[in-house]
């Protein structure tokens, strides 16, 4: 089951810290946004190389696990899911990932009468009463170790997102995969 987590619920492990750091970012945009890809580095990593970022981070920031979320531009947009994570390979010194993309989500029994061309599909979908949009992002470290987040649009104001660790397994893996040699 997940778990919700908030401003006044504390998450201590680098992982969760980074990826909840991460959807709040992404949220300030607003909603309707492309996917978005983002290395995980270790800010003590950057910090050697950049000395100067030392003066922006926090206390926490400089925690010896700590990690920096840094964007990756230019997804193709126009490209599937598999089609973009099947295209990353990432550098030695990139530590983990995290991919943020927005669904639409309905009961299961929504998808069982659903028309079997898929424009159709994603317009019946999009009409639904009882769909609700979702901002999902997964990160993963190279180690294996996941943790993924779901906001949903209806909840955006109280700032509260469900976490867990197996709330998109596919994608886990997918990301993952992005590791393999």
């Amino acid at each position: 089951m997940p778990r919700v987590t908030s401003p006044r619920r504390p998450v201590l492990d680098p992982l969760s810290i980074v990826a909840l750091d991460t959807e709040r970012h992404v949220a300030g945009a607003g909603w309707d946004q492309p996917p978005r890809l983002f290395a995980l580095v270790r800010t003590a990593t950057l910090v050697q190389r950049e000395p100067q970022l030392l003066t922006r981070l926090s206390i926490a920031d400089q925690a010896p696990d700590a990690l920096t979320a840094i964007e990756q531009e230019g997804l193709h947009q126009s490209s599937s899911l598999e089609s973009i994570l099947g295209r990353i390979a990432w550098p030695p010194d990139v530590d983990g990932c995290a991919f943020v993309v927005e669904r639409v989500v309905v009961p299961p029994d929504a998808e069982r009468d659903l028309p079997s061309d898929s424009d159709a599909a994603v317009e019946a979908l999009a009409r639904h009463p009882d769909r609700q949009d979702v901002r999902l992002l997964a990160a993963v470290l190279r180690d294996g170790t996941s943790v993924c987040l779901i906001r949903q649009r209806a909840h955006d104001a109280d700032d509260a997102v469900a976490t867990g660790t197996d709330l998109a397994p596919g994608l886990v893996a997918a990301l993952q995969a992005t590791f393999d040699d």
